[in-house]
């Protein structure tokens, strides 16, 4: 029986660690950690539930079935478990995870240097996405190679943020704002959602079991421990990271505009604090980090969408990298103000799924359960994200009468309710056809 050295485990948890500190991970603490204010460390304990706690869900479930998204759906059919799975690509693909690593890096790296334009934004989304397109047509060891220098330096760039964000705060915490005073603990859990890690999740599981079985490793349940203990080490620095960016968020009321996001916050204080050197440096490391993400999310794109329908792999790359460019140019706030509605639609979906996907081995018919609980799933998620887009009135009687509902968790008590009632309809039907 193959096992892998504790050398090769820590090392498979950073490979783990590096797969998801993208440009999310990075401007969206800093966001949260500014209106939370005094608030930080409920509303980081909330954040910490989507951001770190799911994604690990998401990869234990993944390990248990197999380690693909298409094993994890197989339970609602084939033709719904492969609209789940465009879904899932498009999110983290064209629609926003990739523009996005495009948006933070000119934030966090050009535009304190030349300024805000559309005229520079539309100039550096052509060359970033024209070395894009060059990498992603030619996959090889050189994104590897970056990847493998790049991640450790962000890694040391982010460690020393938050030290000096602990120990040399630009200022005192700021008051909290909005839902982060009412409700810090459930707008940390939304704002979660916006790091993309969960979706993430259910492309990259496959990655990392696959590199434990390439070494040898083909007793599902020592698969499924490794890839436990490598999304414990992942997750561990990825709460470290993002507890010192909600510090650093917290403490910079006095640097930036109330509402900047994440990238103008880190940016204003790298240059606080470190001066011009500091923000190139660190742009250059941002810049190099957010490319390599983008290359994997277009090649993983390119992979499945090839594999799936009657398109070239080719094919794929230039038309999504194209799309993303395009994109992009809707600038960072506009591109997150977007995507918030379709996350809190979709993010309910993917939980559900997750849940269920962790115990489905255990259910005799894991169909019965999970096609009803994901149906509801579905229709109060598209009905919070048309609240959360404005197309439907949040005031509603019969809306606002569920729980959660004014904090965008309106399907969560409706779906438990179908989950009890799918559970008790099969127990009884098995208990018949187990008598008989």
């Amino acid at each position: 029986m193959k096992t892998l050295s504790p050398a090769n485990l820590l090392a498979l948890g950073f490979m783990t660690f590096a797969l998801f500190l993208g440009a999310g991970n990075i401007i969206f603490p800093p966001s949260a950690g500014l209106s939370a204010g005094e608030n930080l460390w409920s509303t980081g304990m909330g954040f910490l539930i989507t951001a770190v706690g799911l994604p690990l869900l998401t990869l234990v479930a993944l390990a248990r079935v197999g380690g693909g998204i298409q094993e994890l759906t197989a339970p609602l059919g084939k033709l719904p478990g492969l609209v789940l799975a465009i879904l899932v690509y498009l999110a983290i693909g064209p629609l926003f995870a990739t523009p996005r690593t495009a948006t933070v890096s000119y934030e966090v790296g050009i535009v304190g240097l030349v300024g805000s334009s559309w005229q520079t934004l539309l100039g550096y989304s052509l060359l970033y996405f024209a070395v894009v397109l060059w990498l992603a047509l030619k996959p090889g060891r050189l994104v590897d190679n970056i990847g493998k220098i790049i991640t450790p330096v962000l890694l040391l760039a982010l460690v020393i943020l938050g030290l000096t964000a602990m120990f040399f705060p630009a200022g005192p915490m700021g008051e909290p704002t909005g839902a982060y005073e009412a409700n810090p603990v459930i707008a940390g859990v939304l704002e979660g959602y916006l790091t993309m890690d969960a979706l993430g999740a259910l492309v990259f599981g496959v990655v990392i079991t696959r590199a434990i079985r390439d070494r040898q490793v083909q007793e599902t349940h020592i698969v499924t421990r490794y890839t436990i203990i490598a999304a414990v080490i992942a997750a561990f620095g990825l709460a470290m990271v993002y507890l010192a960016l909600f510090q650093l968020g917290a403490t910079s009321s006095t640097l930036v505009r109330e509402g900047a996001n994440g990238g103008q916050i880190l940016a204003a204080f790298v240059q606080y604090r470190f001066g011009a050197a500091g923000s190139v440096l660190l742009a250059i490391v941002i810049t190099l980090a957010c490319l390599t993400t983008a290359v994997g999310l277009i090649s993983a794109c390119g992979a499945f969408f090839s594999r799936e329908f009657p398109v070239t792999y080719n094919q794929v790359v230039w038309v999504f990298t194209i799309f993303c460019m395009a994109v992009s140019n809707q600038g960072l706030d506009s591109l997150i103000r977007i995507s918030i509605p379709v996350l809190v639609g979709l993010y309910p979906l993917a939980i559900v799924l997750v849940c269920l996907g962790l115990f489905s081995a255990n259910l005799a018919r894991p169909q019965n359960i999970m096609r009803p609980v994901m149906a509801v799933a579905l229709v109060f998620g598209i009905i919070d994200g048309l609240k959360t887009a404005g197309f439907v009135a949040k005031d509603t009687a019969w809306m606002s009468a569920l729980p959660f509902s004014s904090q965008g968790l309106g399907w969560l008590v409706p779906a438990l309710a179908m989950l009890v009632m799918a559970l008790a309809v099969d127990f009884v039907r098995h208990g018949k056809h187990r008598h008989a």
